[in-house]
């Protein structure tokens, strides 16, 4: 009798914790299994399921999420999750940090195990309120330890420009709004001039609080340091409740030029293009045209193929290897270090070839021959990129998040891999412009898109190239645009012109990136097809038609 009640008293209370405190128990559960959250009770503790969610499990799983959603319990919502504390922070942010109510969310047809839904709300400031609408969608999945339907928690369900690490916050700007406007006065807006939109945002980040206006609010989504909105990437704003006054900030960009850029990259997918002046540094254009959104024209770091033997012919000359007329021959084959470099399977062979021959017929042969000779050694290409161009010192100050380029010193078959632009070499559409700005000018002249007058940056400085090496250059891309590799995408461009191709294999890829850079007059363009195949064949259309513009 006496055990009889004693186990009826431990039961009567076990029940007890359970059916008045049921949430608090599964969280504890699930907490240590790496499931969540609760909010489903101890039956399904007890009963574990196995295989994908059915309907009925997904339908139940999502609408409880979205009841708790709506009602601003986040961290109820977020116990309905398989990453409660992932989720928590975020959903409790959407109502407080975000100042967002009334959240109404209609659920659509689920399609497996996938619901999509839309959310209306209302976002409300300092007595301010405008509307919000989007749509997003969730996963319901089974969890790993427990077997309930949970919502497979991603930032992207809640919002979905979310990344991992970015919160929502309404208030009054860091920044106010800006009017970029270009070299001639004309207004650039996202809407006109797409790829614009990153820079546009960082330049309100950078220049906001002096080019004159004043903040306004907004609904943003604030990016985490180092997320794939970018290390320090602005802040995008979802919706405004009240429009700051916003302040003028001239750029170095030309309406013009801009616009042929943003047609010329709808050409081909996975296109970048930077054009510059070279008599100033000044960048005239940038555009993308990319699935990612990456800014890849000044932020990316890629092999730039045979563009590389710009820089390389530079080094050649300057060393007293050789000369434009001097000898460069071009075999079928060269051996590096154990490394057996060719060239592409129509070029002919050229025992006699000179510099200003193999460089416009883009012999790979021809420079990986020339840099065993004294007195180049590991660090001489190095020492060209950085001394003479400008390159991989991690130090321009464009006014926007750009990277300089990196031409490492390396021995073994990368040193002459290096040479003609694969290897280790890393550039972009923005180094390419500023390699062949340098090598017809003979000046380095750092790129920008905003004055340094505005906020006392120091632009990066370097030697630039000695007036004969330049001089040889200019002519061997001339050449190379008149009757070599280039020839075919700079036809029918008038005034001087000049070119180098350039086609940079990359691992994994069976096709080839197309990389050309060129100039006409007082415009240097380069530009980047990923997998686009030989260089004349994307980047080099995009090239000519920029140039086209700019003259």
């Amino acid at each position: 009798m006496g055990k009889g009640v004693k186990t009826a008293v431990i039961g009567g209370v076990f029940a007890a914790m359970v059916g008045g405190a049921g949430y608090g128990v599964y969280n504890i559960v699930s907490a240590v299994n790496g499931d969540g959250g609760g909010g489903g009770g101890s039956e399904a503790a007890v009963t574990k399921k196995s295989g994908p969610p059915d309907k009925g499990e997904v339908e139940k799983a999502s609408g409880t999420f979205f009841a708790a959603w709506e009602k601003g319990e986040a961290a109820r919502a977020a116990s309905y999750t398989n990453n409660a504390e992932g989720a928590a922070p975020l959903l409790a942010a959407y109502g407080e940090d975000a100042r967002i109510a009334d959240v109404e969310i209609t659920p659509g047809t689920p399609a497996g195990t996938t619901v999509p839904f839309s959310v209306k709300a209302t976002v409300s400031y300092d007595g301010k309120s405008e509307p919000l609408a989007y749509k997003s969608e969730l996963t319901v999945v089974r969890g790993q330890t427990t077997g309930r339907a949970l919502v497979d928690w991603e930032p992207s369900v809640v919002h979905p420009e979310l990344k991992e690490g970015d919160t929502l916050v309404t208030g009054e700007t860091a920044q106010p709004p800006i009017e970029a406007v270009g070299r001639d006065g004309t207004v650039l807006t996202e809407e006109e001039y797409p790829s614009l939109g990153p820079i546009l945002d960082t330049l309100r980040e950078r220049y906001g609080d002096k080019a004159g206006g004043t903040p306004g609010i907004e609904l943003t989504i604030r990016h985490a340091e180092g997320s794939s909105g970018g290390a320090g990437a602005a802040d995008s704003t979802l919706v405004t409740l009240a429009k700051g006054k916003p302040g003028k900030l001239r750029t170095t960009l030309s309406a013009g030029v801009q616009a042929a850029a943003e047609k010329a990259v709808k050409q081909f997918p996975e296109s970048s293009v930077v054009a510059v002046q070279p008599s100033t540094g000044e960048v005239l254009a940038v555009a993308n045209h990319r699935r990612d959104g990456f800014d890849a024209a000044l932020q990316g770091r890629v092999a730039p193929g045979s563009t590389m033997k710009i820089i390389t012919a530079a080094m050649l000359i300057d060393n007293g290897v050789t000369s434009m007329n001097g000898p460069a021959p071009c075999p079928p084959t060269a051996t590096w270090q154990s490394q057996t470099f060719k060239n592409l399977t129509d070029l002919e062979p050229n025992e006699g070839a000179t510099l200003a021959n193999s460089f416009l017929r883009s012999c790979n042969t021809a420079f990986i021959k020339l840099i065993d000779e004294e007195p180049l050694t590991d660090a001489s290409l190095t020492q060209e990129a950085q001394e003479r161009f400008g390159l991989g010192r991690d130090d321009w100050a464009t006014g926007v998040v750009s990277f300089d380029g990196s031409v490492p010193a390396v021995g073994g078959p990368d040193r002459a891999a290096n040479a003609i632009g694969q290897g280790q070499v890393q550039m972009n559409p923005l180094n390419m412009a500023s390699v062949t700005a340098t090598a017809i000018t003979g000046t380095f002249r750092q790129p920008y898109l905003v004055s340094p007058e505005l906020d006392g940056r120091q632009l990066a400085q370097a030697k630039g190239l000695p007036a004969g090496t330049a001089s040889q250059v200019k002519q061997m891309m001339r050449l190379t645009a008149t009757q070599g590799t280039a020839a075919q995408a700079m036809s029918g461009l008038g005034g001087d012109i000049g070119a180098k191709t350039g086609s940079a294999e990359v691992d994994g890829n069976a096709t080839s990136d197309s990389w050309f850079t060129g100039f006409r007059g007082d415009v240097a363009a380069a530009a980047m097809t990923q997998q686009g195949g030989h260089g004349g064949d994307a980047a080099g259309p995009i090239v000519a038609a920029v140039l086209r513009a700019g003259g």
